[in-house]
């Protein structure tokens, strides 16, 4: 079902656990991404698990951008993917920003406890990128965001972001 375009639509999902909501929209551009990750940011709060997965490219680190700006946090949000995580601290007094690559950590779980994100999660918002199959167990609750755009030689700027809400937090998901 495709959503109007910058509005959120909610979607019977198919097959999906009790307590997943889905909602489908089009994103037109980077900027309209980054307004995305600051709507999605005015209803986080400590201890939210979020996952990002889409193609290199697709936008997931211009959406944590965008919620490092709603959340009021320090620092530039940029790819960690050599460092692996980056914390940012609040500077509005709320919930801190741990931004996760998972892209070169070839394992689950195991691998993942030497970023201590288990004591990390319940006072901050966990964002991971490629975190599909690794990090799962933090978090019954966990908001998953599937960024889809065209694949191969193409300026193509329009995505199509799906949010997966699972668990009873994020039951009342209805729109961004």
């Amino acid at each position: 079902m495709e959503a109007p375009h910058n509005s959120l639509a909610t979607e019977a999902t198919e097959g999906a656990a009790p307590g997943t909501v889905t909602l489908s929209l089009a994103v037109e551009s980077p900027e309209e991404m980054q307004a995305l990750g600051r709507r999605i940011a005015a209803i986080l709060r400590p201890g939210d698990l979020v996952m990002l997965t889409g193609e290199l490219g697709a936008g997931k680190t211009t959406l944590t951008r965008g919620l490092g700006e709603g959340l009021g946090v320090r620092g530039a949000v940029t790819s960690p993917t050599f460092v692996i995580a980056r914390v940012h601290p609040s500077l509005t007094g709320g919930p801190a920003l741990v931004h996760v690559d998972a892209y070169r950590l070839g394992g689950g779980l195991d691998e993942m406890e030497d970023l201590d994100l288990d004591v990390s999660l319940p006072e901050s918002v966990v964002v991971v990128e490629w975190g599909d199959g690794k990090v799962e167990e933090l978090s019954d609750d966990r908001l998953q965001v599937v960024i889809d755009r065209a694949v191969g030689d193409t300026d193509e700027e329009r995505r199509e972001v799906t949010l997966v809400g699972i668990g009873a937090r994020w039951a009342g998901l209805r729109e961004v």
